[in-house]
């Protein structure tokens, strides 16, 4: 009964609106329902002291009624052994509380009585009158001792008085010493049943200062709750935020160090999510992500794992798992979750019309670093390796990989150091115009060393350049060492330079390029810049607009390995390329009928958009003679030259007199 109590008040604090909202009667209701509670837990151990110094006034008896003590101790035993009887039994049935209370007081009326009866029967009348003055304390029990409600109180105090004013009636003493003593008990019964009423009115106050207090609380509480929530719960999705999804994976990390208990970090990303931004609206690409989050968290729950967004597109899942197989399998399920949500996403250049996702994953193993950021940096390290692969595919990191290696990293801290420390140069490869035998222009190869010499081939050192940012120094370097090497001196007519994607994507590239151009002295129209065709450039408004500002400083724009990509006819329509470089792939087919039919198609694709055509890999004479019957307007490869440093090319006319078998061996 005492729980059920306590459980119905505190069921009434978190259903009930604040004080001031409720009427009296609801007080009312709570409060009783509360000193129920209160006065239950209390009237066993009461009642049990109560009785207990009851029967220690037998000493008393014995001192100042001793003729008739016998009868008074006896009487106190049977009444305050009857009282705990009944009220043990009351405790066992579950009475009620109300029940209990009558019990307690009618223990101290028939104690009372119990008492007084025998002792008036006393021989020494004296000591019987002065005695009869500890009647006071039953008053006291009844309104201070016990928590009884103000009604049973001075019900049972008023019964008292009523007794001892009959039996001071009958008691053989003077007018005086009854109206004195009538007076003291008038006065104790008044004063008790005073301080009763106010203690009760306290009681009630401060139950209803506590109810305060409690929904203060939990009101205090549910905001705090709510502010946790929002501080680590994403808005949008509804999935934990980095903030939250950060501290799940120190978690997890200490139970990997500490128990062993392996698992794996998986971070996807939505491909093109600006492109598809930017063509069907913020709202859609809100609904996107909702769409995302909701097929990706129904997934993860199948494997007990976490999944957080981690910023913008990009998601990241967590789950205990150490196997390669089975984080293999989760990768590639996540790829396919979201590939089967059939969101549209037409205007993409890669031949895919729906929402795709790339995936990362890593796992712990008993190689992985003592630091927890490295099993995210190699999820990452993944991640870019499926954008790299095509993306819409999920890639798990390898560390036999160089590319995911550890010398991935030490080449990302080569390249911070490397122009500071003349560990990266620039060699100049020969392009002739196959009309004239002149040449017309060389490409500008970068090249890295390290520090013992040994030479870096740019298939591993470019893409971490690209993965870390450092292409964008090393790209303004280029730049500035072919103005100041060979065309500040008028040593060749043109130098064409590779630009990644993710230089003409920074904002003020441009203007970097026209700084250069004028602190060398250099025009624009002897600079060209080759972009490669390849799904890492996005054709949208940033690259149009910086080539379109690059071509305004007079910069020739061309298309480096046509043919090999997935965006190179769109290409062609949006941009007016100056020369379009045909891969050498297609050169070395032409020795099929097939290979020789698909170049000629090309050549003749890129004739009719009007731009001139560079073919690469030239290697032999016999090739050499195919692109004059083709009319092909420039050549590049070993035949021609093979790349030199600045060295070799000191005067223009040195390099149009100078045959290309030294160039070859250079």
């Amino acid at each position: 009964m005492n729980e059920r109590a306590s459980s119905a008040v505190a069921d009434a604090v978190d259903a009930e609106p604040p004080r001031q909202e409720l009427g009296a009667a609801e007080l009312r209701t709570l409060y009783r329902t509360e000193a129920q509670a209160k006065r239950r837990k209390e009237a066993r151990p009461g009642l049990w002291i109560a009785v207990v110094i009851y029967v220690l006034f037998s000493v008393s008896d014995l001192l100042l009624i001793p003729d008739v003590a016998a009868l008074t101790i006896t009487a106190r035993f049977a009444v305050g052994l009857t009282a705990l009887l009944v009220l043990e039994a009351q405790l066992r049935r579950g009475a009620a509380t109300d029940w209990l209370d009558v019990t307690c007081a009618a223990a101290i009326i028939f104690g009372y009585i119990g008492w007084l009866c025998p002792a008036s029967m006393g021989a020494n009348k004296e000591s019987v009158a002065y005695y009869m003055v500890f009647g006071t304390i039953f008053m006291m029990s009844a309104n201070l001792f016990f928590t009884f409600r103000f009604k049973v109180s001075i019900i049972t105090s008023t019964i008292i008085l009523c007794i001892l004013y009959v039996v001071n009636y009958f008691l053989p003493a003077t007018l005086i010493y009854k109206m004195v003593f009538g007076t003291f008990y008038v006065s104790c019964f008044t004063f008790t049943s005073y301080v009763n009423w106010k203690l009760n009115e306290e009681r009630y106050n401060v139950f209803l200062n506590a109810l305060e207090a409690k929904i203060q609380h939990k009101e205090a509480t549910e905001r705090g709750k709510a502010l946790l929530r929002l501080s680590r719960t994403d808005p949008l999705t509804g999935l934990e935020n980095r903030r939250a999804i950060d501290e799940k994976l120190r978690d997890y990390w200490n139970d990997w160090q500490k128990l062993g208990h392996g698992f794996a970090a998986i971070l996807i990303d939505v491909d093109f999510f600006k492109k598809f931004n930017d063509c069907y609206g913020h709202q859609e690409g809100d609904r996107c992500l909702i769409q995302v989050a909701d097929a990706l968290s129904d997934l993860i729950k199948q494997h007990d794992g976490s999944i957080g967004r981690y910023g913008g597109e990009e998601f990241i899942v967590l789950a205990r798992m150490d196997k390669k197989g089975e984080v293999a399998d989760l990768a590639e399920a996540i790829c396919r979750t979201i590939e089967n949500l059939a969101i549209a996403h037409e205007l993409r250049r890669d031949g895919i019309s729906i929402v795709t996702a790339s995936v990362g994953a890593a796992f712990t193993r008993k190689q992985t670093a003592a630091k927890l950021e490295k099993i995210i940096h190699e999820a990452d390290r993944a991640l870019y390796l499926a954008k790299a692969s095509g993306r819409n595919c999920a890639r798990l990191f390898d560390p036999t990989d160089p590319q995911s290696s550890d010398e991935s990293e030490n080449l990302a801290a080569l390249l911070k150091i490397a122009i500071g420390q003349d560990l990266v140069s620039l060699v100049y490869q020969p392009i002739q115009d196959v009309a004239s035998g002149g040449f017309e222009a060389v490409e500008a190869l970068m090249r890295l060393k390290m520090l013992d010499g040994t030479l870096v081939p740019p298939s591993l050192f470019i893409p971490v350049a690209e993965r870390t940012g450092a292409i964008l120094e090393l790209g303004r370097w280029a730049i500035r060492t072919v103005c100041a090497e060979l065309l500040a001196q008028d040593h060749v007519r043109v130098v064409s330079v590779n630009v990644s994607p993710i230089q003409l994507k920074t904002p003020g590239f441009a203007t970097s390029v026209a700084t250069i151009l004028g602190e060398t002295g250099v025009t624009g129209n002897r600079l060209a810049f080759e972009i490669t065709e390849g799904l890492e450039m996005e054709m949208h408004s940033d690259i149009l607009r910086c080539i379109s500002d690059l071509k305004l400083l007079g910069i020739r724009i061309w298309l480096d390995d046509f043919g090999t990509g997935f965006a190179g006819l769109s290409w062609l329509r949006l941009i007016d390329f100056d020369t379009v470089k045909i891969d050498r792939s297609f050169l070395h087919d032409c020795g099929t009928p097939k290979g020789m039919a698909m170049l000629q198609d090309i050549i003749a694709l890129v004739r009719n958009r009007g731009h001139k055509i560079l073919v690469e890999g030239v290697e032999t004479e016999e090739q050499m003679v195919l692109m004059r019957q083709f009319g092909i307007d420039k050549v590049q490869g070993f035949h021609v030259g093979r790349p030199a440093p600045a060295a070799n090319f000191q005067t223009k006319r040195a390099i149009q007199k100078r045959p290309f078998t030294v160039l070859k061996s250079a």
